[in-house]
């Protein structure tokens, strides 16, 4: 199919056949061939409209070819004419950079920031700046106090309903950071109340339910997740029903709560990027509470974390752990599938990871993961995917 399209694109140039190579170099994980049909049409169309190249950059970075996503993402700072359009591709570098950033390059990358800020101010139409940079100070500085200043001196700005919920929803997340519970409650019940039917009021009631586990306020983030169940965000619902099981499964067992008291701390550390303390907090859960239901979480949890640190041998050997130790329990899907993961694109073993999507193929088709796991196994087998 490829020599075919070659042949058309030279015998009559026209975009289609452009198009359908970029689409094919795209099914077969060929980045780099298809941004070169991507310039190719960039360069052509009419409007230079930069959508495409958005969107194959967004793929790069899913596919972790960060190298070419920056190709692409330069490529649009440098050519389009739209202040917004730049401003995207240069916030899409930095988090580029901070994927392999050490504490050094920080401060090169806090500058990049600072520049961006220079040139386009706090205004409405670059809330996305605001937001970012306050979440760099925030999560990767460890400094919440100036990105919480930064938002709520945004929330001056002459915004929209969906502009105000947005930076209230970024700053709820630094509140709850500096362990500001309370006040990260008001701002998401805003939220919640002001956009009911819409995603960011029901990302707004799963953070209500998350910070009240955080807070140990079990029964009230029960609460929240009822209503969650239900939501039209496959997402939302997926997270609401994994953290609603673990308080109702661990609730029935112990009356205490304590050993899901002790997981609620690990994961506010986690959720802090306290990434070693809140290992060890879960390897107290595995230690002290061998055999009850909280035991999986705890694996689970854990083996996240390995992957943030790039320990993926004991990832892998905890989702392991999980299939063979609580196979009918409600994480064997996402051991399955994130072993799958670990094995395409970490691991690079296709086969293996073809037998682990497989099994979500054939035992768990109503699981969250389905769809991806099918489309991720007919990759791997060489289908086309549409």
């Amino acid at each position: 199919m490829k020599q075919i399209l070659l042949e058309k694109a030279q015998k009559n140039p026209e975009l289609i056949w452009n198009e359908l190579l970029s689409w094919l170099f795209v099914q077969q994980n060929q980045f780099s061939s298809a941004f070169r049909q991507e310039k190719a049409i960039f360069k052509r169309a009419e409007g230079n409209n930069v959508q495409r190249l958005e969107n194959l950059g967004d793929m790069a970075l899913e596919a972790n070819e960060a190298g070419v996503a920056k190709d692409v993402f330069e490529y649009i700072s440098e050519n389009t004419n739209d202040e917004i359009t730049r401003l995207n591709a240069q916030l899409n570098l930095i988090d580029i950079d901070l994927l392999e950033a050490n504490e050094k390059e920080l401060d090169a990358i806090q500058k990049k920031y600072e520049e961006l800020v220079a040139i386009h101010g706090y205004k409405g139409q670059t809330l996305q700046l605001q937001v970012a940079y306050a979440n760099f100070l925030t999560f990767k500085r460890n400094n919440p106090q100036p990105g919480e200043k930064l938002l709520k001196n945004s929330l001056e700005l002459p915004l929209n309903e969906r502009g105000t919920a947005y930076i209230k929803l970024a700053l709820g997340d630094i509140l709850v950071y500096n362990r500001k519970f309370n006040e990260a409650l008001i701002y998401f019940s805003q939220i919640q109340q002001q956009l009911k039917n819409d995603v960011l009021g029901q990302n707004a009631r799963f953070k209500v339910a998350q910070t009240s586990f955080y807070k140990g306020d079990f029964d009230w983030a029960l609460t929240q997740l009822k209503v969650l169940r239900g939501s039209t965000s496959q997402l939302i619902a997926n997270d609401a029903m994994q953290l609603s099981l673990l308080i109702s499964d661990n609730s029935l067992e112990d009356s205490t709560q304590t050993a899901l008291k002790i997981y609620a701390r690990a994961d506010f550390l986690a959720y802090q990027n306290n990434t070693n303390e809140a290992l060890s907090v879960l390897e107290d859960i595995l230690q002290n509470h061998k055999g009850e239901k909280i035991e999986d979480e705890a694996l689970f949890k854990q083996a996240q974390l390995y992957e943030t640190l790039k320990k993926h041998e004991e990832a892998s050997l905890n989702y392991e752990k999980i299939i063979t130790f609580y196979g009918n329990g409600i994480l064997a899907d996402d051991a399955y599938f994130a072993l799958g993961e670990l094995y395409r694109k970490v691991f690079n073993e296709p086969e293996k990871a073809k037998n682990y999507y497989e099994k979500i193929i054939y035992n768990y088709q109503d699981s969250y993961y389905f769809p991806q796991a099918r489309k991720n196994f007919r990759m791997l087998r060489g289908d086309a995917i549409n």
